[in-house]
């Protein structure tokens, strides 16, 4: 096929790569070891390459030939890289343990910056034309997080906005929203961006002990969006996990019969709205886009109705007849929410406060909380990406993978939230990665532009490729065929060549 003449630039992805090391194994596909891959675009032509990444993690697991360093489905035992992972931690005191620098599932920008990040603590510089591993920052050298999500937010001005929990103070766990500058002081330039990092605000967690699991948060214009959801972390389980033999994954635990919190902060005011919001029990990982309307503030997810989906992906299930018995239990659910934050105080108890048109729901309790249910825009979408100019505001579409009820992607998805409309692009026996929308230079509308995924076979013997369609039609464009093993990845972003040029120069 023919790429746009426009398309110029590097498709950075990442992913778990290694599960075996000497003759250790492990327990999750989450838990691989970070393979980067990038696709630099050129005069219509593809260029692919791929490297482990460097991380400390990688050396001493290599250097030991064993795993020795845990992940969160693999417990390591006993551990001579001692300075990575802190060995006894006291019952008393709750102490989080050293987590690794595996850095697995995204990749962020910081100013002129790329960092391979995954959950915990540590990020890893990146270089993104060798893919070379620069410096370990630890964000809790900055901000007391131990946590902290993969998938932050990017104002207009480029600074980065991300969450993470801060399990330090005994009883007082938080969740904190940080800030990191795009730009420093000429006069700082030789010192890290990262001493310039800004706290937002923090929300007391409802459980002290248990804080809830997030993969992602959401933004509009004004407003900070944080779910915290009834799947949660135990500290106490976590503390002890090590000395009683099992992963830190156990110490995860969904509760149905609780209720799912939702805090809005005011990005001008740095405060939580007063009003209690609330929903029923779900697990999501996946914010797609929020907006504001008419004193509403609207945001779509993707959720499920129980924690299966983490089960999915240990790799005694991922066999070979994994796709026929590999069943999840709940299908992953676009929802829609609309929260009136300006309503009339004095409306009746029972009454539903959504002024739009939609299907959700918001009915005032007794107690002046406000129940919230959701409007289903549809099924069976995960990985969501958006046209992110359109990041925070009212907008259209939706590029995703496709899933059914096995957790691997069988087709990427276009769809319509308006008219509901959906486009699909799919063939026998491919396995899709998440869709990259890349806008085209002189975009009038929100779909001009490409969408970029990489497709692995089914049938090792078949050769993957990086397929690259157009984000109007759904139709292909093109595709480059990559002559060597590619892994099934997590997520990545593209970077344009204006921005790896200043990023070089």
């Amino acid at each position: 096929g023919q790429l746009p003449t426009w398309l110029q630039g590097i498709l950075l992805r990442n992913g778990p790569g290694m599960h075996t090391i000497g003759d250790s194994k492990y327990n999750h596909w989450f838990d691989g070891l970070a393979l980067l891959h990038s696709f630099t675009f050129k005069n219509g032509e593809v260029y692919y390459r791929s490297k482990y990444l460097r991380s400390d993690t990688y050396n001493c697991n290599i250097e030991a030939n064993r795993i020795v360093v845990s992940e969160f489905g693999t417990m390591a035992y006993p551990d001579p890289c001692k300075n990575i992972f802190a060995k006894a931690f006291s019952y008393l005191s709750h102490t989080i343990p050293e987590f690794t620098d595996n850095c697995l599932i995204n990749i962020m920008k910081a100013g002129d910056d790329f960092y391979a990040t995954s959950e915990t603590n540590f990020i890893r510089k990146i270089n993104p034309q060798t893919l070379e591993t620069l410096e370990k920052v630890d964000y809790n050298k900055y901000v007391a997080v131990n946590v902290a999500t993969s998938h932050p937010h990017y104002d207009s001005a480029g600074n980065v906005l991300n969450m993470g929990t801060s399990i330090v103070d005994k009883g007082k766990t938080k969740y904190v929203l940080f800030k990191i500058p795009s730009s420093v002081p000429e006069q700082e330039k030789k010192k890290s961006r990262f001493k310039h990092l800004e706290v937002v605000c923090s929300i007391p967690s409802h459980s002290l002990l248990q804080p809830s699991y997030y993969h992602s948060f959401g933004l509009t214009e004004n407003y900070i969006i944080f779910i915290e959801q009834p799947f949660r972390l135990d500290i106490l389980k976590m503390a002890t996990a090590y000395i009683r033999g099992v992963n830190w994954a156990s110490c995860l635990a969904f509760n149905k019969d609780d209720k799912t919190w939702f805090h809005f902060i005011d990005r001008k005011t740095k405060k939580e709205v007063s009003t209690k919001f609330y929903t029923d029990a779900m697990v999501f990982f996946h914010h797609i886009n929020a907006y504001e309307e008419d004193g509403h503030i609207i945001f779509d997810l993707i959720a499920y109705t129980d924690n299966s989906l983490y089960d999915m992906f240990y790799l005694k299930n991922l066999g070979k007849d994994f796709e026929e018995n590999t069943k999840l239990t709940s299908i992953p659910t676009c929802k829609r929410f609309v929260v009136p934050l300006q309503y009339d105080k004095d409306a009746e108890v029972g009454s539903n406060l959504v002024r739009l048109a939609s299907t959700a729901t918001a009915v005032k309790e007794k107690d002046g909380s406000i129940y919230c249910q959701p409007e289903i825009l549809c099924e069976g979408i995960e990985l969501p990406r958006i046209n992110y100019d359109y990041n925070g505001k009212k907008y259209k579409y939706v590029f995703a993978t496709k899933v059914q009820w096995s957790p691997v992607p069988t087709k990427i998805t276009k769809f319509n939230t308006q008219t509901k409309e959906m486009l699909h692009w799919g063939q026998d026996h491919c396995w899709p990665s998440e869709p990259v929308f890349v806008p085209s230079p002189d975009a009038k509308e929100e779909d001009d532009g490409v969408v970029l995924t990489c497709v692995v076979k089914s049938d090792p013997k078949e050769a993957p490729f990086l397929l690259v369609l157009d984000a109007k039609t759904f139709t292909e464009l093109g595709r480059a065929t990559v002559n060597v093993e590619m892994h099934m990845d997590l997520h990545g972003m593209f970077i344009p060549e204006q921005v790896v040029k200043t990023e070089t120069a």
